[in-house]
Parts: C-alpha cells; structure tokens; sequence
C-alpha cells in the first residue's frame, strides 16, 4: 500500500519537474483514499510557502471542509523541512511517509526574534477569545 501511495506522490514531483521547479510531491490519504495530490510551485509562483506538502494540506482542509486533517496520512517524496512539519503537526496529520531524507536543508539566516511588546494586551485579547469559544 505504501509504495502505491508513493508512486502517485512521485507523478506529483514528475509535474513539479516539468515545470522546472523542484520535483517534491506529496499526497494526503484518509480511509485508504487520496483525498488531495500536490506538488512544489515555489520557483514559478515565487512563494516561499509554495511547497507540495502545504498545497497538499490547503486542498486536504477544502475537501474535507476542516482544518484538522485527524486519522491523515501524508506520502511526500522528500522528507519535509521545518515549516512544512510545523504545518503537519498544526493539521493534525498522524504519520508522515517520505521517499528521499532531506540531506540539503538550507541553513538559512535566522531572523532576531524581540517579544513581549505589548504583552498582557496580546494576551488578553487570546484569553477572550478563547473564552468566548468556550461559552458557546
């Protein structure tokens, strides 16, 4: 089954190829059935959140109409870098299988991070948020 899977994953990075982008595919599967396909777009829609694992979830959620992609399996062709697990752990995706591990993520230059201005009203407004949630 995995390898079935991956194969589809890998006709998504053949397009990505085609196009001159790099070739990553992945695919979202729930209950043994593909519920969105996707590959990288980076390079020709010059986004940096273009990658197939973030397309992949964008048209899980559509299809299923909810951010939370519970009992998901993502097959990608490329083990996925930190923005992209980020993602997979906010959607709530339970297993990740990749076909190639990532030997050339990019050490990119960090950016200073300066918090807690404005702290307590940042917080506050989270905190009533959230309680209005709970309410209803």
């Amino acid at each position: 089954m995995e390898e079935r899977f991956m194969k589809v994953a890998l006709k998504q990075a053949e397009i990505a190829f085609s196009k001159g982008d790099v070739p990553v595919g992945a695919i979202i599967v729930k209950d043994n059935k593909i519920i969105a396909k996707a590959y990288n777009k980076k390079e020709n829609t010059n986004n940096v959140t273009d990658h197939a694992e973030i397309i992949a979830i964008k048209k899980a959620c559509k299809r299923l109409n909810d951010w939370r992609l519970n009992e998901c399996v993502m097959y990608v062709t490329l083990e996925p870098c930190s923005m992209c697990m980020g993602a997979i752990q906010q959607s709530r995706i339970v297993k990740v299988i990749y076909g190639a591990k990532n030997t050339n993520e990019i050490d990119c230059q960090k950016p200073t991070i300066y918090g807690e201005v404005l702290e307590n009203e940042c917080a506050e407004m989270l905190r009533d948020f959230f309680q209005s949630k709970r309410k209803s």
